[in-house]
């Protein structure tokens, strides 16, 4: 029996401006897939617990065929036709419904694993599709854009899903992301289904312009641009009632000096860029106090440079 072990990182996704196209990766914070094959044909999950290794209440199903991190293992096995199986471990670093990518991450950190013990390993852009299925069998849908930025690293944009394509942006070096997510729980499947079908065309505009000067800024190296960029008024707005405070904790960083303040995901985490880490932890200080300002405490919080690699092997 072989095994690997790979961290695979939580991510960003929409970064504001790109809803379900553009998401970038984080340090420290993130998921742990072990895998080992097995002689017995099968996808199985032996364990789940917590990033400290012990096992908790999580609201993680069991199923292969449910999970994030073995759904894509299912179909990889019978693509390949391989004579051997997979069993999984899984260690939690990410909050469930935090928005921060926790299922993408799974679903990566298992395939990663799992190529690692091909005797043919696939290039990265294949393991993408697997990942993904692990993505829709939780959230229901296919989006890409925390999968991406978990597998490659760095902050990418997805153009297609099929046939597969995306560019990684650069962002400036002095660019560090602060999260902070409150103790609730949002569920992705849930907070797409507040989102209306259609958007007035000035809306839509508005945002296309925003996206375009955000993607420039970041080629551009120009910090004012994604500044004057970062602003998403097609998504925020309907997803904000979510995450409670949340108006009062982007003026609490924007006072701070944050370039700009958004939904992580689909919340209830919010992120924010910052030109420097000692403004980042300004900005997340003020961003504690005025979630506890509406009565919300325990909160976890993260500063962090874009993680430029994405899964690894550990």
């Amino acid at each position: 029996m072989k095994s690997a072990t790979v961290f695979a990182p939580a991510t960003v996704a929409n970064v504001a401006v790109g809803f379900d196209i553009l998401g970038f990766a984080l340090e420290s914070v993130g998921d742990v897939a072990t895998v080992s094959t097995t002689n017995d044909q099968t996808i199985s999950i032996k364990e789940i617990g917590n990033e400290t290794g012990s096992a908790g209440p999580l609201d993680i199903p069991l199923d292969p065929a449910k999970n994030a991190a073995t759904v894509g293992l299912i179909k990889l096995r019978e693509d390949l036709r391989l004579n051997f199986g997979f069993e999984v471990v899984l260690r939690k670093g990410i909050g469930l419904g935090s928005g921060m990518g926790g299922s993408a991450a799974s679903a990566v950190a298992a395939v990663v694993a799992a190529n690692s013990l091909l005797d043919a390993r696939l290039p990265k852009e294949t393991l993408f599709k697997y990942a993904l299925l692990g993505e829709r069998a939780v959230t229901g849908a296919a989006h890409p854009d925390n999968v991406a930025p978990c597998l490659f690293g760095g902050m990418t944009l997805v153009l297609s899903v099929n046939p597969f394509r995306y560019v990684s942006l650069p962002v400036p070096k002095e660019i560090f992301t602060v999260v902070v997510h409150p103790q609730i729980r949002v569920d992705t499947r849930s907070a797409r289904t507040i989102l209306a079908p259609n958007v007035p065309l000035a809306d839509h505009v508005r945002q296309s312009a925003n996206l375009g000067g955000f993607i420039a800024g970041c080629f551009l190296n120009d910090v004012k641009l994604i500044e004057q960029s970062f602003d998403d008024c097609l998504i925020e707005p309907q997803r904000a009632s979510l995450i409670p405070g949340f108006a009062q904790v982007k003026a609490a960083a924007t006072e701070q000096g944050a370039i700009g303040v958004s939904i992580s995901g689909s919340g209830p985490s919010v992120f924010a860029w910052a030109p420097s880490r000692e403004v980042g932890q300004r900005v997340r200080d003020a961003m504690i106090e005025a979630f506890s300002g509406r009565g919300l405490s325990g909160m976890d919080s993260w500063i962090s440079a874009v993680n430029p690699q994405g899964a690894r092997i550990i």
